[in-house]
């Protein structure tokens, strides 16, 4: 097992195989009112039931290890380097400071770098989901126009 974060690596076999067997036992567990689970360790058992959005959250994270996925965790109000906001975004680091610089995404600079709140980069991500979907609706529907003509 390396001793690398998830978020900088893709998981090995090992933790592939072992997120996905772990995933299945807790979808199974997880019901409406929650995810109980037990945990055992040098001979101390511990109980533990997390409401329905966590338990949600824990099988989320471990089906995307199990598909040998990278995970990164960003806290909703952390502020982030222009790079990690453009991985978040799926751009270019230097698209992304052209956004910035656009002034489409709120940034501010901590000495001579910018920084964007992961709010601000979500807030923009949901918008621009959005816009995506309407104009593949319409591209739809113009298909569809066209085929019946």
């Amino acid at each position: 097992m390396s001793d690398q974060e998830l978020s900088q690596r893709p998981p090995t076999e090992t933790e592939v195989r072992q997120a996905s067997e772990a995933a299945r036992a807790l979808a199974k567990a997880l019901t409406p009112k929650g995810l109980p689970f037990s945990v055992q360790r040098n001979g101390d058992r511990t109980e533990v039931d997390l409401p329905p959005a966590l338990g949600q959250l824990v099988l989320d994270v471990l089906t995307h290890v199990a598909r040998g996925e990278m995970v990164t965790f960003v806290p909703y109000g952390a502020e982030l380097t222009t790079k990690e906001a453009a991985d978040l975004l799926n751009v270019s680091r230097p698209f992304l400071v052209s956004m910035l610089s656009e002034g489409k995404i709120p940034f501010h600079k901590v000495g001579s770098h910018r920084r964007v709140r992961a709010s601000d980069v979500l807030a923009f991500r949901a918008q621009r989901d959005v816009e995506r979907s309407g104009a593949l609706a319409d591209l739809q529907r113009l298909g569809q126009e066209f085929d019946a003509d």
